[in-house]
């Protein structure tokens, strides 16, 4: 799916600033993609941009309602129709990364058939994908992983792209959830993809390329992690990375949503995604420590952390947020 921007973000009547995460998310990498947002009454929500309504945003030239706000359940809300269907007929298209497909809606599907405007669910692939085959492609390719889910592997990759296209280095962010789907204007979110297919899509989505061109690979789950580790392994083996970089969060106590499951060892979580990446690349190698140290308390005990992890492992360790990216782009340079 390749979703236009100018963007007009749709917060409809969003409880808290929580539930507008995704919209907060592609404002912070986008900004200059969001020309507006659109709150309904109620709405707690607010990302500093321009309250706009759906006439305004036509005549400024948004092409594509987003509806960046999620909900229990991740349904399209009563209240909202009459928003995204004057949006359509405004000649916008509509996105949205909630589980319920916009597309299935039989008004905003008769609306956008007659107006010729596109829907598009990111949560759910438009295509079918080939299972994957393991052989080796050209080009150079990252891949943000974790030690749990939630941890800043998005961000992670989204840093490093900026910081590569900073030094004028050919690059690609490539999104495998809706967030960074949002953010790249195109992607495959793998989690909705069938598990036979997850390697395949991520060889499709991270092709054959120019030998000096990087892939940044937005990360999903973790090896380590109960729940999520099927879609991880899928990442991993198709696509096929040239270097691993290690998301962590220091302060959590067990994995997320998992009491019972207590947090790995990084080393072991070092060594565990090489394995599985040497699968399909036999020089993978880990290149970084993403440490998101921003539950910790303290700048001492933060820098103590990172100081040791590098020491440790031999490699950068860092937080993206505070400290930029650049030690691991080094690093990859080096490849």
């Amino acid at each position: 799916m390749q979703i236009e921007h100018p963007y007009l973000m749709f917060l409809g009547d969003a409880a808290d600033q929580l539930a507008a995460k995704t919209a907060q998310g592609i404002v912070h990498w986008r900004r200059d993609w969001c020309v507006g947002q659109l709150r309904l009454e109620n709405c707690h929500a607010d990302l500093g941009l321009p309250d706009m309504t759906i006439d305004a945003a036509a005549a400024a030239g948004v092409r594509t309602l987003v509806i960046g706000v999620a909900n229990r359940g991740g349904v399209i809300g009563e209240s909202w129709m009459s928003t995204i269907l004057a949006a359509i007929e405004a000649g916008m298209d509509v996105a949205s990364g909630l589980h319920a497909r916009i597309a299935d809606i039989p008004e905003i599907a008769a609306a956008a058939a007659a107006n010729g405007a596109q829907l598009f669910d990111v949560r759910h692939p438009t295509r079918t994908f080939d299972v994957g085959t393991g052989a080796r492609r050209p080009g150079k390719r990252m891949l943000a992983v974790g030690t749990d889910c939630s941890v800043g592997k998005m961000y992670t990759a989204l840093a490093v792209d900026a910081e590569m296209r900073e030094r004028g280095v050919d690059c690609d962010f490539r999104a495998t959830g809706q967030t960074g789907i949002f953010i790249a204007g195109s992607g495959v979110s793998v989690d909705a993809v069938v598990s036979d297919f997850i390697s395949g899509a991520t060889e499709w989505l991270a092709p054959a390329n120019a030998a000096d061109h990087w892939d940044l690979v937005e990360g999903q789950g973790s090896l380590f992690h109960p729940s999520y580790a099927g879609v991880t392994m899928g990442l991993v083996h198709g696509a096929q990375p040239d270097a691993l970089v290690l998301c962590h969060e220091p302060t959590r106590t067990h994995m997320r949503g998992l009491p019972h499951q207590a947090l790995p060892d990084i080393g072991a979580c070092i060594d565990g995604h090489l394995a599985a990446a040497r699968l399909t690349n036999p020089d993978a190698l880990c290149v970084g420590i993403a440490v998101n140290t921003s539950g910790m308390k303290g700048g001492g005990a933060r820098a103590d952390l990172l100081r040791q992890l590098s020491d440790q492992f031999g490699i950068p360790a860092l937080d993206p947020v505070r400290d930029g990216v650049a030690p691991i782009v080094d690093r990859l340079m080096q490849l």
